[in-house]
């Protein structure tokens, strides 16, 4: 399906992000159906977890409900983890077929990211405080995708500021907003922050969802969202920590249909008569009738015609013009009056 000219065509990115718990086939099996959902891009993530948390870092309290209570945030993401090795073939596997995206999660993941030759850095939420990682990605000057959770207006500035300072344009930006409760309820969504970062920081704004179901993301392109993401899995029962927050590909398809029908739905703005609904004009508006018999010279008045349907005669809004003339000819109750 095509949008409208006038309408930019929303990039959904299906996130795969841990959800192959650190199994190529499986992630090759979310490239799948990632593909056959019709999702612009599919994201997964890099890290090297010694890296990302120290053994002392606690789990998230949705990772405490969706994994082992015996086990520490370190032990959890070495099992998580799909190294460089794997991302290549990723990459290959997605080839002429959808695009690869990845989210490094620390500096040394950056650099193996940008020697596949990402088109676009997607940076995650917990980074948008991470000075040394924000400038290592603002000097690739590539196109970056800036999740925002957790964090305030000033933060948002302070992280675009450091990219710009380091050499990407501000054009090639887009800032998700996003809230990074798994699951997010609908009370702290507050979808108008997205269009609170557009107006102030004069950027292009997407939507990062983690709500249950797929009513958020469409109303998020309803309100102006150019870069819409969303987990999923194959199954949500299987174990890992995002699996229960996640769609399942045919919840992905769907959100994917409903997102471009969405798109087609803005149209040019033109408030016109459209071609299917110009025949109706004549069916559902009023012309104006003979209320009763009226004999040719007598005046007509406000008891003697009304407006009735179908459309064909005069309209309506000549009833003033109408009113005190006399009838040229006999009209029969319900005849279309003509002066």
């Amino acid at each position: 399906m095509k949008t409208s000219n006038s309408t930019k065509r929303v990039f959904v990115i299906g996130e795969a992000g841990v959800n192959h718990n650190g199994d190529i086939e499986l992630a090759k099996q979310l490239v799948d159906a990632a593909i056959a959902a019709e999702v612009d891009a599919i994201k997964f993530q890099l890290f090297k977890a010694e890296s990302l948390a120290n053994k002392f870092a606690s789990k998230a309290d949705y990772q405490k409900r969706t994994s082992k209570e015996s086990e520490s945030q370190l032990e959890m993401l070495k099992k998580l983890e799909l190294g460089p090795d794997s991302q290549k073939k990723l990459l290959n596997y997605c080839e002429d077929k959808i695009e690869f995206l990845s989210s490094p999660f620390d500096l040394e993941s950056i650099d193996v990211l940008s020697k596949l030759k990402l088109g676009i850095f997607k940076i995650p939420s917990g980074e948008i405080t991470n000075l040394p990682y924000l400038r290592k990605i603002g000097g690739l000057k590539k196109k970056v995708i800036l999740s925002t959770g957790m964090s305030n207006l000033k933060e948002i500035k302070d992280a675009l500021d450091v990219l710009v300072g380091a050499g990407t344009q501000k054009e090639d930006i887009t800032v998700l907003h996003c809230n990074t409760a798994y699951p997010t309820f609908f009370e702290d969504v507050n979808l108008l922050a997205m269009v609170k970062i557009r107006e102030t920081l004069g950027v292009k704004v997407g939507y990062s969802d983690h709500t249950r179901g797929i009513e958020i993301p469409i109303a998020a392109v309803a309100l102006g969202a150019e870069v819409v993401e969303k987990h999923f899995t194959l199954d949500r029962n299987m174990d890992g920590p995002d699996h229960k927050a996640s769609l399942e590909p045919d919840e992905l398809g769907a959100m994917v249909r409903a997102i471009r029908n969405t798109e087609i739905a803005f149209g040019d703005g033109v408030k016109r008569v459209s071609k299917s609904e110009e025949s109706n004009k004549l069916v559902a508006r009023k012309s104006l009738v003979a209320a009763k018999d009226i004999e040719k010279g007598v005046v007509f008045t406000e008891s003697n015609i009304a407006a009735k349907r179908p459309g064909t005669g005069l309209s309506p809004m000549q009833w003033d013009a109408v009113i005190g003339k006399k009838a040229k000819m006999d009209f029969e109750k319900d005849n279309l009056i003509e002066l």
